[in-house]
C-alpha cells in the first residue's frame, strides 16, 4: 500500500484499490478494531459490474475475457443472466470478503449488509455460515415506497439489510437501539402548551393526546405511546405494574390513593416489583393513579428517561440520496446510513467500515453524525478505482474514477457540515492506494548475478516510493493503525517520522549520521526503523548497534 496525500492529522482513512487486496492488507493491523462494516455491494441485477478474484491470467487475457479493465488492470466483469454461473459469480466474489470482514470486527461489534431480492436468501446462508446462526440479529426491510417498474410478478420497492454481530454474548452487553427521532419535537410541544395555559391543566393534556394523534402517521409505535402529561409536566407513558411470575415472588401491599386514602386493586399474581422498589418509584413520582381508588395503579415511564427504543424490522424511507452536487447513479440516502450507523456506533471512538465505499455516503454520514453530538467515530473508506464511462457526466466533468467522486464528495460534505454546525470535528482524510510491494523483485540466484549488475542490487527499495510509502508499510508490517498520529521533525537535515509520540520513529532519508541515529535513539522508542542502505559510511553501520544499546536498549530496531 502506498501514501496519496490527504490530511497527515486525519485519523479517517479512505482507500483506493481492490477491496479483498485492501482488507487482507488491513486484517492484521485492524484485527478485531472495527465496531461496525456497512456496505451495499454491487447487486446481481445482471447489469452491475462485480469483481472478479483471477489473479492467474495476464492482462492480456483480462481484457479479451471481460471486454473491460480499469486502469490499474483489475478486471471489471458483467455477470449477465445468460451466464450459467449466475449466482455463484456473485457468491464467490461477496464469500471471501465476508470472511475477513469477521476478522476485523471488534467481539461485540456487527456487519450490516444491504440486498436486494436476486441474492438475499443465498446470502443469508452464506452469513450464518461465517457469522454463526446464533449471532444472527435479524434482517431490517427498507421501504424505499418506490416500486420498480414493470416487472413479471411482484414489483419489489424495498431493500434488505441482514445484520449480524461477532459475539452475541459479548454483543448483547453494548447499547443497539436507534433514537426516537420525534421525541424533542415532542417534548417541545409539551412546553409550549403548558406555557400558554400557565401550568399542566385538562387543556393541556387532551392538547397533546390531539397532537399525538394528529402526527400518528410519522411517530413510531414507541414514540405514540407517550401520550400523557403528569402535574410536573414530564410526558410519559403508563404501563402494567402486574407479576408476570408466580405469587410468593412479589409484592401484595396495596397501594393507597393518594387523594382518596384508599387501598387501590392489586394484580391477581401480585406487583412486579419488591415492596422496597414499590417505595422508591413512589419517592420519585413514578406510579400514576387513577381519579380514585377503584383503577389499578400503573407505573410511569417518562419519555426524557427513554430517548432510543429497539431497533425495528421496518425502516421507511423514499428519498433519494444527495451526492452534493457530483454526478454518482444512485447513491444511498443520507439519512438511512444515519440511521444504521447510529444504532451502534455511538461516538466513543468507534470505527466504522465500508469496503464498498461508492459516493462516500458511509463518510458523510460518521461526520455528520459527529458533528450532531460531539462524536469521535472514524471512518475506513475502501473502493476499486473504476473508470468512470467516457459519455457519462461524471467523466465529462472530470472525475476519471469512481474514487475521485466519493473523495470530491467527502471534501464537500466536510465544508458544508461545517459551515452549517461549526463543530469541531475531523473533517479530513488520508488517503492510499493498494500497490504492489515497496521492495524490488529480486529472483536470481548470487551464482546467476554478474559483477557488472551489482549496483542494481544496491538498494533493495524501488525507484519510485517516497519516504511516506515506506513508512505506511511499516506501520501495517508492526500493527500501528494507519490513523495513528504522524509528525514529521528534521534532526541533523534529514527527515524523521515519529508515530503516536514516539511510539514508532522512522527515518528512510539517505546518508544517515551518527548525530541523527543518537538524536533518535535517545527517544527511546518502542521501534526504530531505518533503510538498509541509509547509513552515511561504514563507521556508522559499524556503531549503530552500539549506539542504541548505549542510549536506548529496549528498542526494537529495524531496516527495510
Amino acid at each position: 500500500m502506498v501514501h496519496r496525500g490527504g490530511d497527515i492529522d486525519s485519523e479517517n482513512i479512505y482507500i483506493e484499490g481492490d477491496n479483498l487486496d485492501a482488507l487482507k492488507i488491513l486484517r492484521e493491523t485492524y484485527l478485531g478494531k472495527v465496531k461496525m462494516i456497512y456496505i451495499d455491494p454491487p447487486y446481481n441485477t445482471g447489469n452491475d459490474f462485480i469483481y472478479e478474484d483471477d489473479f492467474s491470467q495476464s492482462s492480456t487475457d483480462y481484457s479479451d475475457n471481460s471486454g473491460q479493465t480499469d486502469e490499474e488492470g483489475n478486471r471489471l466483469v458483467q455477470n449477465s443472466e445468460s451466464n450459467g454461473r449466475f449466482h455463484t459469480d456473485w457468491l464467490n466474489m461477496i464469500y471471501p470478503r465476508l470472511r475477513i470482514a469477521k476478522d476485523l470486527l471488534k467481539d461485540d461489534g456487527a456487519i450490516f449488509i444491504h440486498c436486494d431480492e436476486h441474492e438475499n436468501a443465498a446470502l443469508q446462508i452464506i452469513c450464518r455460515e461465517i457469522f454463526g446462526r446464533k449471532n444472527e440479529l435479524g434482517t431490517i426491510i427498507w421501504d424505499k415506497r418506490n416500486p420498480k417498474g414493470s416487472v413479471v410478478g411482484i414489483a419489489y420497492q424495498h431493500e434488505s439489510i441482514l445484520v449480524y454481530c461477532k459475539n452475541i454474548y459479548l454483543f448483547s452487553k453494548v447499547p443497539f437501539s436507534r433514537k426516537k427521532e420525534h421525541a424533542l419535537a415532542m417534548l417541545d410541544k409539551a412546553q409550549e402548551l403548558i406555557r400558554n395555559d400557565g401550568r399542566v391543566t385538562t387543556n393541556v393534556r387532551k392538547a397533546f393526546k390531539k397532537y399525538i394523534k394528529d402526527h400518528k402517521n410519522i411517530l413510531t409505535g414507541g414514540e405514540a405511546a407517550y401520550n400523557l402529561i403528569d402535574d410536573q409536566g414530564n410526558i410519559y407513558q403508563a404501563v402494567s405494574m402486574a407479576a408476570p411470575d408466580k405469587p410468593e415472588t412479589r409484592s401484595h401491599r396495596p397501594l393507597v390513593h393518594p387523594i382518596t386514602g384508599k387501598e387501590c386493586p392489586v394484580p391477581a399474581k401480585g406487583w412486579r416489583y419488591t415492596d422496597e422498589t414499590m417505595d422508591w418509584l413512589l419517592d420519585l413520582n413514578k406510579i400514576d393513579f387513577g381519579e380514585d381508588e377503584s383503577t389499578q395503579p400503573r407505573q410511569k415511564y417518562y419519555l426524557k428517561d427513554n430517548m432510543s427504543e429497539s431497533v425495528p424490522s421496518l425502516l421507511y424511507y423514499g428519498g433519494s440520496g444527495d451526492t452534493l452536487g457530483l454526478p454518482f447513479d444512485n447513491p444511498k440516502p443520507l439519512i438511512v446510513e444515519q440511521k444504521m450507523i447510529y444504532t451502534l456506533a455511538k461516538g466513543c471512538d468507534d470505527i466504522v467500515l465500508d469496503f464498498f465505499s461508492g459516493s462516500a455516503t458511509t463518510a458523510h454520514a460518521v461526520m455528520q453524525l459527529n458533528a450532531e453530538d460531539g462524536g469521535h467515530r472514524r471512518y475506513i473508506m475502501v473502493q476499486l478505482p473504476e473508470i468512470t464511462d467516457k459519455n457519462s457526466e461524471a467523466h465529462k466533468a472530470g472525475y476519471q474514477t469512481i474514487c475521485d467522486i466519493g473523495e470530491e464528495r467527502i471534501r464537500r460534505a466536510g465544508k458544508k457540515i461545517k459551515e452549517e454546525t461549526g463543530a469541531d470535528i475531523d473533517y479530513g482524510f488520508r488517503c492510499f492506494k493498494v500497490d504492489s510491494s515497496n521492495m524490488k523483485d529480486v529472483y536470481y540466484k548470487p551464482a546467476d548475478i554478474k559483477q557488472a549488475e551489482m549496483d542494481l542490487f544496491a538498494d533493495n527499495i524501488k525507484e519510485d516510493r517516497t519516504p511516506e510509502d515506506l513508512l505506511i508499510q511499516v506501520m501495517l508490517d508492526l500493527g500501528v493503525l494507519l490513523s495513528s498520529k504522524i509528525e514529521e521533525k528534521e534532526i541533523a537535515g534529514k527527515k524523521v517520522f515519529s508515530v503516536e509520540n514516539g511510539y514508532l520513529i522512522a527515518c528512510f532519508d539517505e546518508k544517515v549520521t551518527e548525530e541523527v541515529v543518537t538524536a533518535i535513539a535517545q527517544q527511546h522508542p518502542y521501534y526504530a526503523v531505518f533503510r538498509d542502505s541509509s547509513m552515511a559510511d561504514d563507521s556508522v553501520a559499524a556503531n549503530f548497534e552500539q549506539i542504541f544499546m548505549t542510549y536506548s536498549p529496549q528498542t526494537v530496531r529495524k531496516v527495510l
